[in-house]
């Protein structure tokens, strides 16, 4: 089969692989329909996450069971499914507690010796734990695919944030970050009932996204500037609650800025440098409360999912720019020039 790998920083390639086999009982190997690129995926690209010559890569997909080793029970050749970008057995301490990015016998798509979803086909590993099942009639649905594809990750990660923010009904947000996962977070805040969202970000067409999926106001200014305008816009005070979705050390200072006394930030960005942008002191005397980290999105599925299949709510605006697997390095490099906000890939 073809799929997606990483030689070095900025070459990224679709080649032929071996295609995946059952190894264990309990494993399943999917068809790919939908899969796509992650903000994440860049840290890989850009060489600031270190990758092994040939290693896969891409963790969100969707798709068609094809096999099922002979311990699935829960799943049948010819099901269409969504999978979490983590997968889980489903049964230990950890998944009991709804916490399966931290079970021990779960893993990521793309890691070493595991297939990425980039591709024409995946294994699963504990395919009863990890990957939920869609309504058939979904399959010939674009837009509800599209859909449904962000329930692998930026969704999912979005309302971790919103939960880690303490979101609220009539509670005012403010979201840091005007990539996928930020805009998920204006979309679950308005789910959860915020009356009040701010968007900070200054491309136009992503803000628009933003007031699309419930933001009440945007704040394009940076810095001390952006801290002036949300104050001007909470009384003084600052917001409730503040997804934090970008994962730099100005992303979580700006946090830490705008939120208001007694408030939480939600953070689902991927650190890379933003240690330092945490002043525990600061934290402290403010009574500031801080929440999140990597996002266990199978937990959340079943919850976010009938929202998306009757739609509530939306998520594919996200993805503006589709394209086939033998495009993945040009998608790559639209998302790293930020002339493409998500991208979407129908192998």
């Amino acid at each position: 089969m073809r799929a997606t790998v990483i030689h070095a920083p900025h070459d990224i390639r679709v080649e032929e692989v071996p295609d995946p086999a059952i190894r264990q009982p309990t494993d399943a190997v999917v068809r790919v329909l939908r899969a796509c690129i992650c903000g994440s995926d860049l840290w890989a690209y850009r060489g600031e996450s270190a990758r092994q010559p040939g290693q896969r890569i891409g963790h969100e997909f969707l798709g068609v069971v094809e096999e099922t080793g002979a311990g699935v029970g829960g799943f049948a050749v010819g099901d269409l499914v969504v999978a979490p970008f983590v997968w889980s057995d489903g049964t230990c301490a950890y998944c009991a507690d709804g916490l399966t990015t931290s079970c021990p016998e779960g893993g990521f798509w793309g890691s070493v010796g595991s297939d990425g979803g980039q591709g024409e086909a995946v294994r699963v590993p504990h395919a009863d734990g990890t990957l939920v099942k869609l309504p058939a009639a979904a399959a010939s649905d674009d837009r509800l695919l599209t859909a449904l594809l962000a329930l692998s990750d930026v969704l999912g990660t979005g309302h971790h944030a919103a939960l880690g923010a303490g979101v609220t009904k009539g509670s005012t947000v403010a979201v840091v970050g005007d990539g996928a996962v930020g805009l998920c977070g204006v979309l679950a805040a308005k789910r959860l009932g915020a009356e009040r969202i701010i968007a900070l970000g200054r491309h136009g067409a992503r803000t628009d996204i933003a007031r699309r999926f419930g933001a009440t106001d945007v704040v394009a200014e940076r810095g001390e500037a952006a801290l002036a305008a949300v104050r001007e816009l909470t009384r003084g005070e600052g917001a409730h609650s503040v997804i934090e979705a970008v994962g730099t050390e100005q992303s979580m200072r700006t946090a830490l800025d705008i939120v208001r006394d007694g408030g939480a930030i939600g953070y689902v960005g991927v650190p890379h440098g933003s240690a330092s942008g945490v002043d525990l002191g600061v934290m402290f005397d403010r009574n500031i409360a801080l929440r999140g980290g990597v996002a266990p999105v199978r937990t959340y599925i079943p919850e976010l999912l009938p929202d998306v299949l009757d739609g509530t709510i939306d998520p594919s605006p996200v993805f503006d720019l589709s394209i086939g697997l033998d495009e993945v390095p040009a998608g790559y490099r639209a998302m790293d020039g930020r002339t493409a906000l998500k991208v979407l890939i129908t192998p």
